[in-house]
């Protein structure tokens, strides 16, 4: 995860965050299941060496992610998964850090499959020069990168820009919120890659077609990236299940 992504965080800015981040990570890691009561108030804040204010301000960042629920007489709930905001940004990196990367990236790619090929459609359809330049800008910096920290943050960056490219704002507002997850699996594929750069023609291919404003082909050339993508994650788990 990129410093920008863990900065933006809400979680950790603050001693009551910092409370937040912890209760999250042991909730959606299943030390508190789904239906479970947390601690007492008294109880947990003894075990987390916190005020019971301090504790209080979490919880109330705890229920606004859909995690918990609390209830007079009868205490605070950890609510079903169904109820989580997985958009939410520390949900998601409390997510990544407790789940398995490999099932994480797939689902990360189940979602993608629905949404960008077809976001790559509307921005060959309604870019607008400047942005017509981030996307080249964004690839260019793909191709001269020299690590996979520095590819996975120009990957992330063509994504979102293509995104942004779409004229669609609520479109354009989804590579933000999900960064985290992003630049997690593009790191994680990046870091298990057969060889550096491999999906850099696939790339081209997208912005080729945006470029040419043709919205079918920038479509389909989407679409054949992410079954690339989708290919390098099973490959990955092939790998780590063989070794």
């Amino acid at each position: 995860m990129t410093q920008t992504a863990a900065r933006r965080t809400y979680s950790k800015r603050s001693l009551h965050g910092q409370v937040a981040h912890d209760l999250g990570r042991r909730i959606i890691g299943g030390s508190y299941p789904e239906g479970s009561l947390l601690p007492n108030e008294e109880e947990l804040s003894t075990e987390l060496d916190v005020s019971r204010t301090a504790l209080r301000e979490a919880i109330k960042v705890l229920t606004a992610k859909g995690l918990i629920v609390s209830r007079p007489k009868i205490g605070t709930k950890v609510r079903p998964r169904g109820d989580w905001n997985m958009l939410d940004p520390d949900v998601l990196e409390w997510t990544i850090q407790t789940s398995d990367l490999t099932v994480f990236s797939r689902k990360l790619i189940e979602m993608r499959d629905m949404i960008e090929p077809a976001a790559a459609g509307l921005a060959a359809r309604n870019h607008r020069p400047e942005q017509a330049v981030e996307l080249v800008e964004a690839y260019r910096a793909m191709d001269a990168s020299q690590t996979h920290q520095d590819w996975s943050a120009a990957d992330l960056r063509f994504h979102q820009a293509m995104l942004s490219a779409t004229g669609n704002e609520l479109v354009g507002a989804l590579g933000t919120l999900i960064e985290t997850a992003l630049i997690t699996s593009f790191d994680y594929s990046a870091r298990h890659a057969r060889k550096p750069k491999e999906s850099l023609i696939l790339h081209r291919d997208v912005l080729d077609a945006i470029l040419s404003r043709d919205p079918a082909a920038a479509t389909q050339a989407m679409e054949v990236l992410l079954t690339d993508a989708r290919e390098a994650i099973d490959r990955i788990a092939a790998a780590q299940a063989g070794s």
